[in-house]
């Protein structure tokens, strides 16, 4: 007799098996008590395993401001955060805006500052540093590897160190063209590329020309003098430089005007209207050597005062620019990010001010090689930009004067009496006492 049958005759199956399921086996309910447990362990323990991971991966963390925004700030992120935080285990929170001046204010005021801020320029630095906010950075990095005009000693000590360096004073034109040609050229205003606009501070390539124009007129230290409050901005050698640049770019032009005031100082080649199409010469950074326009025509630069009408030949001085990185809160993990921005073996963005980074690495490209000598050789006088180097009302009042007076250049008169009435209103302001150097 089979025995399904047997089991029906004894009327319910084996002994010891309990109802609605086989010997053995927990009731439903209980099964589910159990499988939610179960559920509860796995979903503990990997919360667990996570907490681990994440004491095990961070051992602290720096918020970091800058002004890199964009491929710019992936390239930042890529190549200069992310070794720092596989090698020292510290979360970089870097937040990048294009008006970084003011979000910098608004912490500050807030008592919110981040720990470390990455600047274009000493002006804005310097006040803070005056105000007692900067930390100062002895021991981080070693300032002989530097100019002291890159990383000088204010209010007691050093408080910025460069991370990424420019050259100025360049004119960039064809690779066809001559020197002698391109300074032919020069004094028709078609032939200039200008673009203004950058945002919160459009008016900064007109304050490059102006600054230029100045040092190779009037020699640096009359540029000294005007960049640290002690020329008035109504001096005759000032006048002159913008003059100069108005007479150069054509400063009136109504239709001219209009499209440099739109323009991105970025890409003026770019971009389905681009602002610049024929003209051969732009006046810009070594940054735009790389750029799709340049690179097509194989461009080249020449020292300005080769296009500049009036430009002493008795004498070389470049106009710089840089970005600085300073510590508004003096913590362990802050110290190591200044230190890893210092280290010569830290990834270049760009250019750098650092003499210990070995010259090599320029070997196969001569045009940067070239620039990285002007940069950082010795016995080369180099002078900041000025706009960056004043105090911050100063460096805005500037960038307007710019481009009001390309609108209208009679009015400069008038420009220059209000930005010297800003000079006089802050002439207590934390002026750098020097910014041209040689050493």
């Amino acid at each position: 007799m089979s025995g399904r049958a047997a089991g029906e005759r004894t009327g319910g199956g084996r002994a010891g098996a309990r109802p609605g399921g086989r010997s053995g086996a927990p009731p439903r309910g209980r099964r589910r008590t159990y499988a939610i447990v179960a559920l509860c362990l796995s979903l503990l323990a990997a919360g667990v395993v996570a907490g681990v991971e994440w004491a095990r991966r961070w051992e602290g963390s720096v918020t970091l401001l800058g002004n890199w925004t964009g491929g710019d700030e992936e390239r930042f992120r890529r190549e200069v955060l992310e070794p720092f935080e596989r090698e020292h285990r510290i979360r970089v929170v870097y937040q990048g805006s294009s008006a970084e001046s003011q979000v910098l204010a608004a912490d500050v005021e807030a008592g919110t500052p981040p720990d470390v801020v990455v600047m274009p320029g000493p002006g804005e630095l310097a006040a803070y540093a005056r105000q007692g906010r900067l930390k100062p950075l002895d021991g981080l990095f070693d300032p002989d590897h530097y100019d002291p005009m890159w990383a000088p000693e204010l209010a007691g000590g050093v408080h910025w160190v460069p991370v990424k360096a420019d050259l100025k004073s360049m004119v960039w034109h064809p690779g066809a063209l001559t020197e002698a040609e391109a300074a032919r050229i020069a004094r028709d205003p078609g032939e200039w590329c200008l673009a203004l606009e950058s945002g919160a501070t459009s008016g900064w390539p007109g304050t490059d020309w102006v600054e230029d124009v100045l040092l190779q007129q009037a020699g640096w230290e009359t540029y000294q003098k005007w960049a640290t409050g002690r020329l008035p901005w109504t001096d005759g050698a000032v006048r002159r430089a913008w003059t100069t640049w108005g007479d150069l770019v054509g400063a009136g032009d109504r239709r001219r005007v209009e499209r440099a005031l739109l323009a991105n100082y970025a890409d003026p080649w770019g971009g389905s209207r681009p602002t610049c199409r024929a003209e051969r010469l732009e006046h810009q950074a070594a940054f735009v050597r790389s750029g799709a326009h340049w690179t097509a025509v194989r461009g080249t630069y020449v020292h300005s005062r080769a296009v500049v009408p009036g430009a002493r030949r008795d004498l070389t001085a470049w106009e710089v620019s840089g970005d600085l990185a300073a510590m508004l809160r003096d913590t362990p993990e802050a110290r190591a990010l200044i230190r890893h921005l210092a280290d010569p073996g830290t990834a270049q963005l760009g250019f750098t001010a650092n003499r210990a980074v070995p010259a090599g690495r320029y070997d196969a490209d001569p045009m940067a090689g070239r620039i990285d000598a002007t940069l950082r050789g010795r016995g080369t006088m180099r002078c900041w930009d000025a706009s960056d180097a004043m105090p911050p009302a100063m460096r805005d009042a500037f960038h307007q004067a710019a481009l009001r007076f390309l609108v209208a250049p009679r009015e400069l008169p008038e420009r220059l009496a209000v930005l010297e009435e800003v000079r006089s209103r802050h002439k207590d302001a934390a002026w750098l006492p020097t910014v041209c150097g040689n050493g």
